[in-house]
């Protein structure tokens, strides 16, 4: 996260020059021009890497936007008829992302349109509607939309305990689309839509990732409303998203979005987005899909001719028909012990060097692989990853030696463990037990306690573990290293080094071996019941 001076001096201002002077490539790219390098997505639409590239249609729609003043509710108005003739859909909603709109309908289904209510939440004392059920499959960090508006969540497995959960304090069924909401299965939505159809308690369907289907198959199946990423499939607005279904609940859930004053107000869509994701919903029902896929392949087999000559390397393209992230991938798989690098060591070694390229992978005892996904790539971008594949795959490596240093100190025991975070210290405690370079244990968080594993090699530590909870999972990578505490004695050891915290960014630790002593005192055991308590 940190920046150095000589890039924080740098400014956008030379490349909007010598864009509008028609001299494209004389100071890079607008995030080069800052000190950022771009990344070549081969994952597909990942939002912490951009999500998708909008199309021209939508960039023009924004631009065309920006010039004009107009109504927020007359826009909204508009923009859901519109949406309606063209999905088949009852209504239409553009939110600011898809986790927004899954909020905003949260938020009317527990309100029902009643601004006095809206006002006060998170706070749902006297609400009559302060539940919402979600089938824990379908549990996942995306669901804090669901959760941010203060309800009780209610996880059920099976019909029975979904029968049994419902009842009139319930104000909405949550589920994820995919394999466990399918027609043949035991909780599928067809099930949940009829449980719920007594009791009228609405069904949102969260579809973010998938291609949107017109009429939208969801809501045919039994589903109320269903959710849509504008920043993925349909290449609109990276900071948009999509509701479609029934109309009075949408005009609820605009309501409880902005520019209206409440629990929504920080979700905020502007008028350009809302064009541009109009204009990619339109777009939608315009593009050749059949060869956006024909082309997607040629870039596949484009790459996968490139790397196939080399010894030891394999091909396999898969062409999914799900709905789900829905586009063909190549995996280019190879035996480690021979070309001597895993699948991962692959993805970060093209994460940080430039050209720098994001790619899936894969490892087991005997196989590695990365996974190539076209949907988001651009002109130019398979001859750069087809070469950058075959130069690292070739390149002569030393076979790794599989003994491990021997480890430098017995970690076994508890230690006290500190974590600085950016702003706040925490303190834990682990419990370690050492076998020869590897550790197991317990590592006891703020909130959770959890399995810890790693290894010792010399005094260099490595450990991991992850802080969980239904929805949500916190890793901890802790790199460090032991030392003997030079400021008291040699008795008194430390561990230190930092913590890699996934998406969650990073932070730095101190583990002091713990000095308390137990007292030890014998156990009687009683003879028989307690004469008295």
């Amino acid at each position: 996260m940190q920046q150095t001076d000589a890039a924080a001096a740098l400014t956008i201002t030379p490349f909007l020059t010598d864009r509008a002077a028609g001299n494209q490539n004389a100071h890079g790219n607008i995030y080069q021009a800052i000190g950022v390098e771009p990344i070549i997505n081969c994952r597909g639409t990942f939002t912490i890497i951009g999500g998708s590239v909008e199309r021209p249609e939508v960039l023009q729609a924004m631009e065309a936007a920006a010039g004009y003043f107009v109504q927020y509710d007359e826009l909204a108005a508009a923009v859901g008829q519109k949406l309606a003739h063209i999905t088949g859909a009852e209504w239409g909603l553009i939110a600011s992302g898809c986790a927004a709109g899954i909020r905003h309908v949260t938020t009317a289904c527990v309100t029902g349109g009643n601004p006095e209510k809206l006002v006060r939440i998170p706070n749902l004392s006297g609400f009559d509607k302060t539940q919402v059920i979600i089938p824990r499959s379908s549990r996942n960090v995306y669901d804090h939309a669901v959760r941010n508006v203060g309800v009780e969540i209610v996880m059920v497995d099976t019909p029975q305990q979904l029968e049994q959960a419902i009842n009139p304090k319930t104000a909405m069924i949550y589920f994820v689309t995919g394999r466990a909401a399918d027609a043949d299965q035991p909780l599928s939505l067809e099930t949940m839509a009829a449980i719920a159809a007594p009791w009228g308690v609405p069904i949102l369907a969260d579809a973010a990732a998938e291609n949107l289907t017109l009429p939208p198959v969801h809501l045919a199946r039994g589903a109320t409303v269903v959710a849509y990423s504008g920043g993925k499939a349909l290449c609109g607005p990276q900071c948009a998203g999509l509701v479609l279904g029934r109309k009075d609940l949408l005009i609820s859930a605009w309501q409880a979005s902005a520019p209206h004053h409440g629990p929504g107000r920080d979700d905020k869509i502007g008028k350009e987005e809302i064009m541009g994701m109009l204009a990619a919903v339109e777009a939608w029902v315009t593009r050749d899909h059949e060869q956006e896929w024909h082309n997607w392949l040629a870039i596949l087999d484009d790459i996968a001719r490139h790397v196939a000559p080399i010894t030891g390397v394999t091909t396999q393209v898969a062409e999914p028909a799900s709905l789900n992230n829905r586009a063909p991938s190549l995996s280019i798989g190879w035996d480690p012990e021979v070309l001597h690098i895993t699948g991962e060591e692959v993805a970060e070694d093209f994460a940080r060097k430039s050209p720098r390229i994001a790619v899936g992978s894969a490892d087991d005892d005997d196989s590695a692989s990365i996974r190539i996904t076209p949907s988001q790539m651009q002109p130019g971008n398979a001859q750069v990853v087809a070469e950058r594949v075959r130069a690292i795959l070739t390149q002569k490596r030393t076979p790794r030696s599989k003994n491990m240093e021997p480890a430098g100190v017995d970690l076994s025991g508890p230690w006290d463990l500190t974590i600085e975070y950016s702003t706040s210290t925490s303190h834990h405690r682990l419990l370690l037990a050492q076998d020869g370079n590897w550790i197991d244990g317990v590592h006891e968080s703020d909130f959770s306690t959890q399995d810890i594993r790693g290894t010792i090699e010399g005094n260099r530590v490595r450990l991991r573990s992850a802080a969980s909870q239904p929805g949500d999972l916190v890793p901890f990578l802790f790199s460090g290293t032991w030392a003997a505490d030079a400021t008291t004695d040699a008795t008194t050891d430390a561990i230190t080094g930092s913590i890699h915290l996934g998406e969650y960014l990073t932070a730095t630790f101190a583990a002091h071996r713990c000095q308390r002593q137990r007292p030890r005192r014998p156990i009687t055991i009683p003879g028989g019941p307690p004469l008295a308590t």
